[in-house]
């Protein structure tokens, strides 16, 4: 059987991360890629971290490079490239360098690796995916970006240490977008198939929800820099339910046809897994509320793409 092709452009934290999670459950040869000034880090890490195959017991072919062209062939490309916001820097400066970056991440994909499924994990997120759509001209089932695995797992954890029960037993689900923006659902939220309100008091769940919407800011508040294990583990969830075709539904950034009331936007949903990509939008009835809530949410992705359209006509 071909052994799948992952390739991941950016070896920063969360690139170099993901490449680690990917090889030690084998899921393929994986090329770690990034600009030709940090090649010797992407090369450097990729020689580290094949070094533990003999005591890991993982086998594969690891390749650090600069070179598009080494990514010929990818059965999924995962985008991690882009700069963090900084000090004094605006939302739209940070959009207006990211989106240059993407777009040309993008479009190097779209000639090396045109069949490829995309991943996008640069932030801000939900304009990122928008990008990458637009510069790789790919189907919107090819196209998603990675948030609500991180999301969710950081709110299933938060809830298992108020329990006390294994994270193993929490079963939890989250719609719309990044931080703020997202709207988990408690009702939906269950430990072992009992419903997480029987467990915990209001105010306990109210508690997780939010610290569970400014996790990688309480992050960022301790180390000086975000998080990327955990964003690094929710993308490489996704990408083992693509190379692996496990039909996995996992709340992803996937592009909308009307499902939930929005349309022509890439917003947190819960998404089927496979090796179509983004194979099926799994919708559900929302209370008033969690529509209203949800709603909000894709109005700021809205407003998100509005700012990226304005800077990038090109894009529009």
């Amino acid at each position: 059987m071909k052994r799948a092709k992952i390739a991941i452009i950016g070896a920063g934290n969360v690139g170099a991360t993901c490449a680690h999670w990917a090889a030690q459950k084998e899921l393929g040869d994986i090329v770690l890629l990034d600009i030709p000034d940090k090649e010797g880090v992407a090369k450097g890490k990729m020689i580290d971290l094949a070094c533990c195959g003999p005591i890991e017991r993982f086998d594969g072919m690891l390749t650090g490079t600069s070179d598009y062209k080494d990514i010929a062939g990818a059965d999924v490309v995962v985008i991690t490239a882009g700069l963090p916001r900084k000090p004094g820097m605006s939302r739209d400066d940070l959009i207006e360098t990211n989106v240059k970056i993407v777009k040309s991440v993008s479009e190097n994909v779209r000639e090396y690796a045109p069949d490829s499924i995309v991943i996008v994990v640069s932030n801000p997120l939900d304009a990122m995916v928008y990008t990458a759509w637009k510069a790789t001209g790919f189907p919107t089932s090819r196209i998603m970006g990675q948030a609500g695995a991180l999301d969710v797992a950081r709110f299933s954890t938060f809830i298992a240490w108020e329990i006390g029960c294994s994270v193993e037993d929490v079963q939890a689900i989250l719609l719309g977008g990044h931080g703020d923006d997202m709207v988990p659902l408690p009702r939906l939220t269950s430990v072992h198939g009992i419903p997480v309100s029987d467990l915990l008091p209001e105010e306990k769940i109210t508690a997780c929800v939010e610290r569970a919407k400014v996790g990688g800011g309480e992050i960022v508040k301790l180390m000086g820099t975000s998080a990327w294990y955990a964003p690094a583990s929710g993308t490489i969830q996704m990408v083992e339910a693509i190379v692996r075709d496990k039909k996995r539904i996992i709340p992803s950034a996937a592009y909308l046809d009307g499902e939930f009331g929005a349309k022509g936007l890439f917003v947190g949903v819960p998404a089927l897994l496979g090796s179509g990509g983004v194979e099926k939008i799994v919708e559900f009835k929302l209370t008033p509320d969690e529509q209203k809530l949800f709603d909000e949410s894709a109005s700021h992705v809205e407003e998100l793409v509005g700012v990226v359209k304005r800077m990038f006509p090109e894009l529009a």
